[in-house]
């Protein structure tokens, strides 16, 4: 199970973290991503992150700005989402799969790769 945590109400140039914590298997077996769906839109890929934390892929429009980690200690991934602009409102999901690989390929910039999802945690920046 994933559960999200952090999204707040946020002003345009603000810095936000978002927080993943899995409770029923460790990380260190599972490839990681951030997804968002905006109002009115299809949820999109953010971040994906490998098994060991040494890989990362990022969607164009968020790269430079957001930077995914993990801590497998204690089975957390992170958003750090820096200059932030209104088009990133979005209620923002954790997403994992079982890693088959150490390495990311493009099937981990799709959502159907994954096999659990959080509830999302909602992200609002305001102009």
């Amino acid at each position: 199970q994933l559960q999200e945590f952090g999204g707040v109400l946020v002003q345009a140039g603000d810095s936000l973290r978002l927080s993943c914590t899995a409770s029923e298997r460790p990380l260190s077996v599972l490839v990681m991503a951030w997804f968002r769906q905006a109002p009115g839109k299809e949820r999109e890929f953010v971040a994906t992150i490998s098994r060991g934390g040494d890989i990362t892929n990022y969607a164009d429009s968020v790269k430079g700005r957001f930077a995914i980690s993990r801590d497998n200690a204690v089975n957390t991934m992170y958003l750090q989402m820096n200059s932030l602009k209104p088009e990133d409102t979005a209620v923002y999901y954790c997403a994992a799969a079982l890693a088959t690989t150490w390495v990311l390929g493009p099937q981990h910039q799709m959502g159907s790769t994954y096999t659990d999802w959080g509830r999302g945690t909602e992200v609002t920046v305001s102009s």
